[in-house]
């Protein structure tokens, strides 16, 4: 058995279906390539946050502080926080837990602090298609108007573990 060579132009021409369908391709990809920065600042897909880098453990103290200063009841042994109208909230992301429980009013703006105290997990409010990634060690800072009234979840959508399931907040809006 002999192995030989290919021809020297083995390939065959392309047709004039194949131009059609590489230049539709090359075309759409371009112009949804220039169209990114449009969809940027135009189409307010990404919402503009701060982030700071803090302890841990100060940012946990921070937390507890101000829960205990909005304190107006609690859920299965959680706090529930109502902070006055446009006031900064702080959230914590700890192993299977939201922490406080949220209630404020609809139509103000608050400025949500949130981090995380041990992994890495993911912050979504239900049902608005928002994702936010949360990383011990930092703080970020996401504002946030509530327009419809009722409760809402907060869900964890990184996996941080078997009790991951577990892991659905409260955000209470009036």
């Amino acid at each position: 058995m002999t192995i030989h060579p290919p021809e020297r132009i083995w390939w065959k021409p392309i047709s004039g279906a194949e131009r059609v369908y590489i230049s539709a391709a090359l075309l759409f990809s371009l112009v949804t390539f220039f169209l990114m920065p449009v969809w940027h600042f135009l189409g307010a897909q990404n919402p503009t946050m701060q982030t700071y880098r803090v302890d841990k453990a100060e940012y946990l103290q921070k937390v507890m502080a101000w829960a205990d200063k909005y304190k107006v009841g609690e859920q299965a042994g959680v706090p529930v926080v109502e902070p006055p109208p446009g006031a900064d909230v702080y959230l914590l992301a700890r192993t299977f837990q939201w922490y406080p429980v949220l209630k404020l009013k609809a139509g103000q703006t608050y400025r949500v602090h949130v981090s995380s105290s041990d992994l890495v997990h993911g912050l979504s409010f239900q049902p608005l298609n928002m994702n936010f990634m949360v990383l011990p060690g930092y703080e970020y800072i996401l504002y946030v108007t509530p327009t419809q009234k009722g409760e809402f979840g907060i869900v964890c959508n990184e996996f941080c573990g078997l009790g991951h399931h577990l892991m659905v907040g409260k955000l209470i809006v009036e």
